[in-house]
């Protein structure tokens, strides 16, 4: 078995492709099911976030193909639509690609921490689910070991940014005083409460939490002195919103060309900033083309993110020489699974000796024989047939000439050079 990530993400894939592809939060445990047993997959976890979708599988070489095809088959993909976006990083490039994705390294804002909690909660979902076993557990384990050391050892959160904070900035850059603005927030998630959360700390005005769920939206807007409401009636208060931000679970558009029509009527104009962060996306395409919107979308936002790059490189750089090292670790570990079967038939041989001697050391007990004869015979029988095999191949080595196969034996046996 081996292991393959694949997938699409913000480098490779604009957002209408990235939407296709993205996983329904509800039918992802549908999905775990489905691709483990679709044959040739032994154990799977799903990524999906508004920037990457990702499988991290532990499968037989020969199938690497098939469970592509069950990807573009379950997103009603035609395989050649697809493959400009698709990248592929099997064994050791595996490894690497989620240690830098946990680090923060292959996101869109460098260093961001909410990939990290994002691929926790994948990989417990997986686990729930009973779709990971040994390679998988081991690898998301030092995986999460592997972003805390990268956290902990370089700079890489200094000056912490997001794409909820990347989001505020660009909302400043539109208006001048947040605090004279009022704010609409779709989705009570957790990438709609960090926005609140920089909106909070950059003085913004009015906050309005609209979500499916009004308890939620409540009880969100409680921590932030806002308004919570129901999506029911965000079309009714969608005039009253300066600045709208988007960030739902919604496989569909849950704001139209046409409400936003009359909400801009109903503001006689004034301009309104909207920021689509969700994949699939909350607001139409179509909103952006009306007059007095400036409508974004999360790609939009990687003009932003750019400015406070500079000071994270070499950051980046001290994190990926602890990613490289930890790989080796990951990798050795994994090429010690092919000893397992070997270091288990040295036992169960071992065992089997000693039983058999044992038992013959017991009829010459109860046959009233010498007890010290028959422990010294017992342990001179044991060495005889522990050394038997080894000896006999070591002796035809030396006869061929077979150097490297006596020092792997001093080695082996922690022999060492007279």
């Amino acid at each position: 078995m081996h292991l393959l990530a694949f997938g699409i993400n913000h480098h490779t894939a604009p957002v209408d492709i990235r939407e296709k592809a993205a996983f329904a939060t509800d039918k992802l445990v549908n999905a775990l099911h489905e691709v483990t047993g679709s044959g040739g997959v032994a154990e799977a976890t799903i990524v999906s976030t508004c920037n990457r979708t990702e499988l991290y599988c532990g499968l037989e070489p020969a199938h690497d193909e098939q469970v592509i095809e069950w990807f573009c088959h379950y997103h009603r993909l035609n395989r050649g639509d697809i493959h400009p976006y698709l990248y592929r990083h099997p064994d050791q490039e595996a490894v690497k690609h989620v240690f830098r994705v946990a680090a923060g390294l292959d996101s869109m804002i460098l260093g961001e921490p909410q990939i990290l909690g994002q691929m926790k909660e994948a990989f417990a979902t997986a686990h729930k689910a009973g779709v990971t076993g040994k390679i998988l557990n081991r690898l998301f384990q030092q995986t999460f070991t592997v972003a805390k050391q990268v956290r902990t050892d370089t700079a890489i959160g200094a000056s912490a940014v997001s794409v909820a904070s990347a989001a505020v900035r660009l909302a400043e850059q539109i208006f001048n005083k947040l605090s004279e603005q009022t704010v609409l927030l779709i989705g009570a998630g957790d990438m709609i409460e960090l926005c609140a959360r920089h909106l909070r700390e950059h003085d913004a005005g009015h906050m309005i939490f609209a979500n499916r769920t009004v308890e939620r939206a409540q009880l969100l807007a409680g921590q932030f002195d806002a308004e919570g409401i129901s999506l029911a009636e965000m079309p009714t208060r969608l005039a009253d919103a300066d600045i709208v931000i988007a960030s739902t679970a919604s496989q569909l558009p849950i704001l139209g060309k046409g409400a936003v029509e009359r909400a801009l009527k109903a503001r006689k104009h004034r301009p309104m900033f909207m920021l689509d962060i969700a994949v699939p996306r909350d607001i139409e395409a179509e909103v952006g083309e009306l007059n007095d919107v400036y409508l974004y979308t999360i790609d939009d936002l990687k003009e932003v993110v750019q400015e406070n790059m500079e000071s994270r490189q070499e950051a980046a750089r001290e994190a990926e020489k602890i990613i490289d090292t930890q790989v080796v670790d990951f990798m050795r570990w994994v090429k010690s699974l092919d000893a397992v079967p070997t270091i288990r038939a040295i036992r169960e041989s071992a065992d089997a000796l000693r039983e058999a001697e044992v038992e013959r050391a017991r009829r010459r007990l109860a046959h009233g024989e010498d007890p010290a004869k028959v422990i010294e015979q017992l342990a001179r029988a044991l060495t005889n047939k522990f050394t038997h095999a080894p000896t006999d191949v070591l002796r035809k080595a030396d006869h061929d000439g077979n150097g490297a196969l006596l020092e792997a034996a001093r080695r082996l046996f922690g022999l060492h050079e007279e």
